[in-house]
C-alpha cells in the first residue's frame, strides 16, 4: 500500500501539512541467538533504522509489528514481545516532509520468525544484522533509543513506559 493509501496518508491529506498529528504505530527489535539487531536501510533519506510503521485501520499493534516486520525485510516475527512504550511531549517530530507528530510507539522484541532477509523492498535499500558496537552509520536517533529500551528491559525484565 502507498503512503497516500495508508491511514495516516489519507489522515494527513485531510489535516494539512501545518497540523501536528499523533501517529500511533510499533517498533520491531528483531534479536538473533548472537545478540545482533536487524537493521535496515530506510529508502526515503538513508538512513539506518529498526523496522517500524504506522497502524492501519483494523490492525492491533502485535498485527502492526508483524506486518511492518515483514514489510521491511522479508521476515514474519513469530515469537515476539512488549517491551516499551514511547509517547509524550518528547516524541514529537517533524520528518523530512515538513510533517510534525507526536507518535505513539509500541517497542517489540522478537525473537523468532520466519521467511528469508530480503534487503530491498519499496521501503529499504539494505538490510543486515548488526551487534550493538558495530552498528552502522548513518542512523536515526531511534536505533540508540531503542537500543536503551532493550538494555534496561533485558536488565530488568519489566516492561518500559518512560
Amino acid at each position: 500500500m502507498s503512503w497516500e493509501e495508508s491511514y495516516h496518508g489519507r489522515l494527513r491529506a485531510m489535516a494539512g501539512d501545518e497540523e501536528v498529528l499523533i501517529m500511533v504505530g510499533a517498533r520491531c527489535l528483531l534479536r538473533d541467538d548472537q545478540g545482533r539487531l536487524l537493521l535496515i536501510r530506510r529508502s526515503d533519506n538513508g538512513l539506518w533504522a529498526c523496522p517500524a510503521g504506522g497502524l492501519e485501520l483494523g490492525d492491533s499493534i502485535r498485527e502492526c509489528a508483524v506486518r511492518e516486520a515483514w514489510e521491511e525485510t522479508g521476515l514474519t516475527p513469530t515469537e515476539l514481545a512488549p517491551i516499551a512504550i514511547l509517547s509524550g511531549a518528547d516524541t514529537v517530530g517533524t520528518n523530512q516532509w515538513g510533517h510534525t507528530y507526536q507518535f505513539h510507539i509500541t517497542v517489540f522484541l522478537a525473537t523468532a520468525w520466519t521467511g528469508e532477509l530480503v534487503t530491498e523492498t519499496d521501503e529499504t535499500t539494505d538490510a543486515g544484522w548488526f551487534h550493538p558496537d558495530q552498528l552502522p552509520s548513518p542512523r536515526t536517533a531511534n536505533v540508540e533509543k531503542s537500543l536503551a529500551l532493550l538494555a534496561e528491559y533485558d536488565r530488568t525484565g519489566v516492561f518500559v513506559a518512560p
